[in-house]
């Protein structure tokens, strides 16, 4: 019968990485809690001093590299998944569509009642392109896997260098949209602040399929099914399987990747990292375009950099540290989400754009450490988180043992 992995058939390394993960993320998610959406093409938020600085080093050095990191991740596990259900003659496809439509009614009650910012929903979708890929192997996977990701920023920089060549006058209609999207965001950040929980779960929801879900379509879709892609030749490759011997594989992806997605990463940030949307749209879309190409490189760099240390048996058990929020990777998400809707929101604290970056980042410190103990307690006790079992119950349509 079908059922979920057993926890010593674990691939513990891919629970730490997701924990790492974790933590990068939460990090980029908890700024979108203070700052509206609409904000994201002018690049690092407001700030001097301290939170100036540590804003653009997470702009620079995180925002967009853990979302691709966790992308790398969904795909191996798809990977894994799939040669499991096959070495033991399991159907998988139904099983795996049970699993890709409970994760986007996850994303949806998540989109409806905490927050806007929901990659959930974006993976479902995604994750059904996968399996029009079942036949492909080799590097064709992860051909096709670039392929989908890079068109996305190619298309973005085309975009910028044709409009950087009109003339200020045809740049009117752009400016318009641009100057009613901060408008939207402004009327937003009042809603978030002020809002009382029906108020701000209305606004969620016209922002979310007004604006948010058609760029996530023509922008996140893609990109995300090109990590997926690439994430599964990972771990189809067999490189995952003994790290040490592996060594030299991932040595030159960590300095090929750290180059590579330094040079764009550079690139980028020597065309400003903060722009007015208006004024200088042409440029920010250029920017982005190039910060968007470096964050996979740089994303695979630190996926190769982590498993070299955890290669090695000191940093190993250091790293080990991670693997329970890992395992517990749906439920500490939408806790760091939740309580961050309790925080700065309305209905909540209200602090919508009273906490600076750097004290958001001792805020994701000290509730990262907690779920890093909730979740060594958890498990100790339980064979799962508790929205993984339920995941998982409705994947496999069977309470699988919760209780060790």
């Amino acid at each position: 019968m079908a059922g979920p992995v057993a926890e010593g058939e674990r691939i513990a390394v891919l629970d730490m990485l997701r924990g790492f993960a974790l933590f990068g993320i939460f990090l980029i998610n908890v700024e979108w809690f203070a700052r509206p959406l609409q904000d994201m093409i002018a690049g690092v938020g407001p700030g001097e001093g301290l939170d100036g600085r540590v804003g653009a080093l997470v702009y620079l050095l995180v925002q967009g590299k853990f979302w691709v990191l966790f992308s790398l991740l969904f795909g191996m596990g798809f990977a894994l998944m799939h040669q499991r259900a096959q070495a033991a003659g399991r159907p998988f496809i139904g099983l795996y569509l049970r699993r890709s439509l409970l994760l986007a009614l996850f994303g949806l009650v998540h989109i409806a009642f905490v927050w806007t910012g929901d990659v959930l929903f974006t993976y479902a979708l995604a994750s059904l392109g996968l399996l029009a890929f079942l036949p492909v192997r080799g590097p064709a996977l992860w051909l096709a896997g670039l392929g989908l990701y890079v068109a996305v920023p190619l298309l973005s920089l085309l975009g910028g260098l044709a409009l950087g060549l009109l003339p200020a006058s045809e740049l009117a209609p752009v400016q318009e949209d641009m100057r009613a999207l901060a408008a939207a965001g402004q009327a937003a950040a009042a809603v978030y602040r002020e809002g009382d929980f029906l108020a701000v779960s209305a606004q969620r929801w016209a922002e979310y399929f007004g604006w948010i879900f058609p760029q996530a379509t023509l922008y996140h879709l893609p990109m995300a099914l090109g990590c997926f892609l690439i994430g599964a030749w990972l771990l189809r490759s067999g490189r995952l399987a003994d790290l040490s011997a592996q060594r030299g594989f991932f040595l030159a992806l960590a300095i090929g990747g750290g180059l590579a997605g330094g040079a764009l990463l550079a690139l980028g940030a020597s065309l400003g990292l903060r722009f007015d949307p208006v004024a200088e749209f042409p440029r920010a879309s250029l920017a982005s375009g190039l910060m968007m190409l470096g964050n996979l490189p740089l994303s695979l760099a630190y996926l190769a950099l982590f498993l070299l240390l955890a290669s090695l048996p000191g940093p190993r058990r250091l790293l080990g540290l991670l693997a329970p929020a890992g395992r517990m990777a749906l439920t500490n998400y939408l806790a760091q989400t939740l309580l961050c809707s309790l925080v700065f929101y309305g209905y909540g604290l209200g602090v919508f754009d009273a906490m600076g970056r750097t004290a958001q980042l001792g805020f994701v410190v000290l509730v990262f450490t907690a779920q890093l103990v909730f979740s060594h307690a958890w498990l100790a006790r339980f064979r799962f988180g508790p929205l993984e079992w339920l995941w998982r119950a409705g994947t496999y349509l069977r309470l699988p043992p919760l209780r060790r």
